[in-house]
């Protein structure tokens, strides 16, 4: 783990000054706001975390004192922006234009001979700060086994080893943790010690939970029990490597980009020809976008906004603005949230303090009913700052999450086979889609789902699944077409082995008993 590079004297009278810190605030919209309820909110905000400040250990202090920094930013700009009360104005929307999003097919492939070179300007990061609970799982996300007994994190290595490997290049993996998942990930990595892919990690920011009511921080004490803090989203990405003293040490290396992904998206893999382009065009930011299909409604998209490009997050869309957003046919690309940045234009940005991404309000109840806010940014919000910054349309298969075992059944089904630690289509596939699957509650968790199934089905054939109820399946089942199986509640069904669907619909109750 890394040591945190703060500077040793923090000065909290400049820098979290309320409605007044040094972030190229509008001075117009300031006026008159000083006996404002929300300025009192700022005062106090800020009163309160520099009771939480004080009652750090001196050694640890000021590495504490640069995340509430960070958070005091984000809580003053959120003031500012409720108080304009300023929306989206829906109308001045428009499709980015073709400069904006360049299509993957147009793109001129690396030549082979500049392949370790480029490489060598290059370091991955992944976003590691999730668990994988929802999944009913314990720990870090990528711990998940989800393909031949390797979990994420195994394949995300055998990637980069067998890239390093292959091209003699030194490519570091950087894994961007949480508090909820650093200190497990610390124990995983050391299987790793000896293979040919440098993992090191870094912390994004801890913030304190604000309760809605009254605004002010929900911990009285910086060592409160975690569920009263929060990690302020992906967006926090850029802060954290700079606070943390990598992105300096990266720029010193001669790292001068970094491909950024979410450590669960299995398609997230080093392409060399993207790699290239971002070099010799010059941008400072490249986004992947890919089509979207009715499964990626709630997805991001990148849009034209007076004259320059910006991320829309559905959390940003007005209610009644809604359908037009989750429209295929209005919106047809998203955001796989595969990023490619300039380390020298984040230092730069970071250092004038510019990166001012969209605030997304996350609001929860916690186990206590109280109701609280978690603010929070998404990294790909930050495209508006950086020059040169564009978008490709990249092919389906770079887009490969694991969000739900739905995800799970196609990841581990002979949809895809694997090399080097990437999934690739197999070649007997013959649709461009992924089958769309639905699988319910009795398989929402791994444990069940993979209790449910004597082996992976067949599906290459496959166009549409939906499974509920208590449903299991035998060996070498073989799924073609539309495949509706309903079991309805008290009922159960056992789909035999070797059995064939082409477009059936089953329901009831079917039980093969063994002899």
């Amino acid at each position: 783990m890394l040591s945190p590079a703060i500077p040793s004297q923090i000065n909290l009278r400049n820098l979290l000054e309320p409605l007044d810190y040094q972030h190229n605030v509008n001075a117009t919209y300031l006026q008159g706001f000083q006996e404002t309820t929300l300025n009192v909110a700022a005062k106090t905000m800020r009163a309160e975390v520099e009771k939480l400040i004080a009652q750090v250990e001196p050694e640890k202090r000021d590495a504490f004192s640069a995340e509430m920094t960070g958070f005091l930013k984000l809580f003053n700009r959120y003031l500012v922006e409720r108080s304009k009360g300023e929306k989206l104005q829906w109308e001045k929307i428009r499709t980015p234009s073709p400069e904006h999003v360049k299509l993957y097919r147009d793109l001129p492939g690396c030549a082979p001979n500049r392949i370790p070179e480029y490489l060598e300007k290059l370091a991955v990061v992944k976003l590691n700060g999730g668990l994988g609970t929802t999944m009913g799982c314990v720990g870090p996300k990528s711990a998940i086994e989800v393909r031949d007994g390797m979990t994420f994190l195994d394949l995300t290595v055998r990637q980069i080893e067998y890239l390093n490997s292959q091209h003699g290049v030194e490519v570091p993996l950087i894994l961007m943790n949480s508090f909820n998942t650093d200190k497990d990930t610390a124990k995983i990595i050391q299987k790793y010690t000896g293979q040919q892919c440098k993992i090191v990690t870094f912390n994004q920011s801890r913030f304190p939970r604000i309760l809605k009511e009254s605004l002010v921080p929900m911990p009285n004490h910086p060592d409160d029990e975690i569920s009263k803090w929060y990690p302020p989203g992906h967006g926090d990405l850029f802060e954290s490597l700079n606070n943390s003293g990598l992105l300096d040490q990266l720029i010193e290396e001669g790292k001068e980009y970094i491909f950024v992904s979410n450590v669960d998206n299995l398609g997230a893999t080093v392409d060399t020809t993207i790699l290239s382009h971002v070099i010799s065009s010059g941008a400072e930011f490249i986004m992947e976008l890919t089509d979207k299909t009715k499964a990626d409604i709630k997805g991001g998209t990148l849009i034209d906004y007076e004259g320059s490009v910006r991320l829309l997050e559905i959390a940003q869309v007005p209610a009644e603005y809604m359908d037009d957003f989750k429209s295929v046919k209005k919106f047809k690309i998203f955001n796989t949230n595969n990023l490619w940045i300039s380390t020298a234009a984040i230092k730069r940005l970071v250092t004038a303090n510019s990166l001012n991404m969209e605030i997304i309000v996350n609001q929860k109840t916690v186990d206590s009913g109280e109701k609280v806010l978690q603010l929070e940014t998404a990294v790909g919000a930050a495209i508006k700052h950086f020059i040169g910054a564009h978008g490709i349309n990249v092919p389906r298969s770079r887009f490969l999450p694991v969000k739900s075992t739905s995800d799970l059944f196609l990841i581990t089904s002979d949809l895809y086979a694997m090399q080097h630690g990437e999934l690739v289509v197999n070649p007997k596939r013959q649709f461009n889609t992924v089958p769309l699957v639905k699988l319910g509650d009795h398989f929402k968790k791994v444990a069940h789902f993979l209790s449910r199934f004597q082996s992976p089905p067949h599906i290459l054939e496959l166009d549409h699944l939906t499974v509920t109820g208590d449903v299991t399946f035998g060996s070498e089942v073989v799924l073609r077409g539309t495949v509706i199986i309903v079991a309805n509640h008290g009922s159960r069904i056992d789909i035999p082995s070797g059995a064939i669907l082409d477009d059936k619909i089953v329901s009831g109750n079917l039980r093969i008993l063994d002899h």
